[in-house]
């Protein structure tokens, strides 16, 4: 998982590719983690994203670093029930403090993937798998 996450923090910005009925749709992200063994993903409660997640759980991350490589991590979206992981995502990322809170009553749904598959891709080459 440790490749997966520090794949993901070079890149910055990655890319998270879900389904809505049978539109595709892709959005960037940036919030990311590794704990207790896997790498934790977060959005909002209030999101498109996280509706989609929860009707079809099936998804794709994609990320780029400046040397070429790409990563393509495919797997089956699990949220997290546990509020340490929320707790974590926001002590990462405490600008998202603002957002998450309260008095927004916006809620940080955190989730990992299972049954994934990754794959490290370098831009002419074949890629390794790394999980």
């Amino acid at each position: 998982m440790s490749r997966i996450n520090d794949f993901l923090t070079e890149a910055g910005v990655f890319f998270l590719a879900t389904a809505d009925g049978s539109q595709p749709k892709l959005r960037p992200l940036g919030a990311h983690l590794e704990m207790d063994g896997k790498v934790l993903f977060g959005v909002g409660d209030f999101k498109a994203v996280y509706r989609q997640l929860t009707a079809n759980p099936m998804c794709e991350i994609a990320a780029a670093k400046p040397d070429g490589h790409w990563l393509r991590y495919t797997g089956r979206a699990v949220f997290e029930t546990d509020p340490k992981y929320a707790e974590a995502m926001l002590d990462s990322m405490p600008q998202l403090r603002g957002i998450y809170n309260d008095e927004t009553g916006n809620k940080m749904m955190v989730f990992h993937l299972e049954d994934a598959t990754a794959v490290d891709i370098a831009v002419m080459g074949e890629g390794e798998s790394i999980i």
